[in-house]
């Protein structure tokens, strides 16, 4: 039996009796949720004949479409997991993207948007109560906006971002003149998140669609069920043609930002070697090297960019967030400590736009291992390796490095605001 079908006949029972109740603001919390991305289209109104990749792999701000989109979702502190449903036929850009987010998984899309959603749900854990299913052409989304979405899906059953519509809407003639004016009291533009209950959306897509269903909440709909609508903005634009992209570059540069919107910081760490302990560098264990002593691996370039990031963002250094003597991060990898102070750095409405890091030593040599360095360095931040610059320097034999007694690193990192338009920064 397909993963669809068991869980549909599972659900009909519960949907039938599906509780309305008030929840408190812990328990509004703590229901897991997962997000489908739904970017499977081949965006043929957008390229207009012209050839070149889909909409969603169009460099928006120096990053894919779609990876702004999953980065809104993978990055939210309430959404539990990410599944990206990616075109079936041409995958391996996608499946290079979600190599860079370990976390998020990859389905493969059908013919139409609703058979891509309806994979894009087979992938969910089984513990998912709420489900939200986004357009994986819509980067702008705002991390308060999915918030409000989630919590409308678990307690009403269903929810759907919107806008109203104030402009004055007409219909037209099959010649093009105008045969009416529409009155719009009571229209909404319909957006992405959409959001439901796991047993309603197994139910809705279990039926067959009426030929008019353009979005899963007109499935809910026609299930004779509600389906909340929550106050969306019109900067959450989902990218059609040329003009759309254009629009969402300007929205993502705003001009007033200035200099407010950017921090630098600094780093330095040092460590005496200690030939009882492996080397790790730059989230890279070199073999046949001399270790660090240190409380965790001792990964001077590691913690060095720590210190960097966490003093670009204003939020102390690596002493403070992982104390010596604390076991939790007896023996921690620097990759480890790197993920969490970056979720941090995050949660406190800051991206990474560059770091440059150097390596204080006569052995080993930077350049033997820079690339396994900067590839492991960028994963364990998720983030393209031309944001990361290293460096390796000797001090020509003079002091405590010259002598071989140890390693020294810096780093330097440059901060950009991590603010959607319509929305704030996500919060911890």
């Amino acid at each position: 039996m397909a993963p669809q079908a068991s869980r549909c006949r599972a659900a009909s029972a519960a949907v039938n009796a599906f509780p309305q109740k008030k929840e408190t603001p812990r328990a509004m919390e703590q229901f897991f949720t997962s997000a489908v991305i739904v970017a499977a289209g081949r965006g043929l109104r957008f390229d207009r004949g012209e050839g070149g990749p889909p909409k969603q792999l169009r460099p928006l701000g120096g990053r894919p479409v779609v990876a702004r989109t999953v980065e809104a979702f993978r990055r939210h502190p309430r959404v539990n997991e990410v599944i990206l449903v990616a075109p079936a036929e041409s995958s391996r850009p996608f499946e290079e993207l979600c190599g860079l987010w370990p976390e998020v998984r990859l389905a493969a899309g059908g013919e139409r948007r609703l058979d891509s959603v309806r994979r894009g749900f087979e992938a969910v854990s089984p513990q998912a109560q709420v489900v939200l299913i986004h357009d994986g052409a819509r980067p702008l989304v705002a991390a308060s906006e999915i918030d409000a979405v989630r919590t409308a899906a678990w307690r009403d059953g269903a929810a759907a971002l919107a806008v109203p519509i104030n402009d004055t809407v007409k219909r037209a003639d099959a010649l093009g003149f105008v045969a009416g004016t529409v009155d719009r009291a009571g229209l909404w533009r319909a957006q992405t998140p959409q959001g439901f209950r796991v047993e309603i959306l197994a139910q809705a897509l279990a039926r067959p669609e009426p030929a008019t269903v353009t979005d899963e909440a007109a499935l809910v709909e026609a299930l004779g069920r509600p389906v909340r609508l929550v106050p969306g903005s019109p900067t959450n634009l989902k990218i059609t043609d040329p003009e759309d992209l254009a629009l969402a570059e300007r929205l993502l540069t705003p001009p007033d930002a200035g200099f407010e919107a950017l921090r630098v910081g600094q780093g330095w760490d040092f460590h005496r070697f200690d030939p009882q302990k492996p080397l790790w560098l730059g989230c890279v264990l070199l073999p046949g090297e001399i270790g660090l002593a240190g409380w965790s691996d001792a990964d001077v370039l590691a913690h060095a960019l720590i210190d960097a990031l966490l003093g670009a963002a204003g939020l102390g250094d690596v002493g403070a967030h992982f104390p010596p003597g604390d076991e939790r991060w007896r023996g921690a990898s620097g990759a480890e400590l790197l993920k969490l102070a970056f979720a941090a750095v995050q949660a406190a409405g800051w991206r990474l736009i560059n770091a440059d890091l150097a390596l204080f030593g006569e052995r080993p040599r930077v350049s033997d291992h820079r690339t396994a360095m900067l590839k492991a360095l960028s994963a364990a931040l998720g983030e393209d390796e031309s944001r990361f610059n290293l460096k390796g320097k000797t001090t020509e034999g003079l002091g405590f490095l010259g002598r071989r007694e140890g390693l020294a690193a810096a780093a330097t990192a440059f901060l950009g605001r991590l603010e959607t338009p319509g929305g704030v920064a996500p919060q911890p």
